[in-house]
């Protein structure tokens, strides 16, 4: 039987807290997901002063970016450019905006995180660095 690696529990709930401090440093609130690679949430954290609607966003963007195994922004793109709607793909919570990023570990994404509640532009830097921090995490620890 195939076995497949994702983000476990104990490691999202480290990336989350990485993602915590980060925000606590910079004096900043957001809503941060982390999920599996089929999009389902592992875990999460709404920092105080987050809007309330960033919740539901950072869930949306980082399901996103697992199901499309890309940023969330770049399928917004795509989609702005091409015109047509996210409702395409028969998932209703997709979302085109930026902040939801794969977790990718030789080459295989394997979960992926969702920043939201933050300018788009600092969304998309806190989950890219979030990923990449996982990534290089992995990497060492040779996992």
């Amino acid at each position: 039987m195939p076995s497949r690696r994702e983000v476990g529990y104990m490691e999202a709930r480290q990336l989350v807290g990485a993602i915590a401090d980060r925000l606590e440093e910079q004096g900043k609130s957001a809503a941060v997901a982390v999920v599996d690679a089929h999009g389902e949430l592992v875990a999460f954290l709404r920092t105080d002063g987050c809007p309330l609607p960033s919740i539901k966003i950072a869930i949306q963007k980082a399901f996103t970016a697992a199901r499309e195994r890309s940023d969330s922004r770049a399928l917004g793109d795509k989609a702005r450019e091409e015109d047509f709607p996210l409702t395409n793909f028969g998932e209703l919570g997709y979302v085109g905006w930026g902040g939801g990023v794969p977790i990718v570990i030789d080459g295989l994404v394997i979960g992926a995180v969702g920043v939201s509640g933050l300018p788009e532009a600092d969304d998309m830097e806190l989950a890219r660095w979030a990923a990449a921090s996982f990534a290089e995490a992995a990497d060492r620890l040779g996992v």
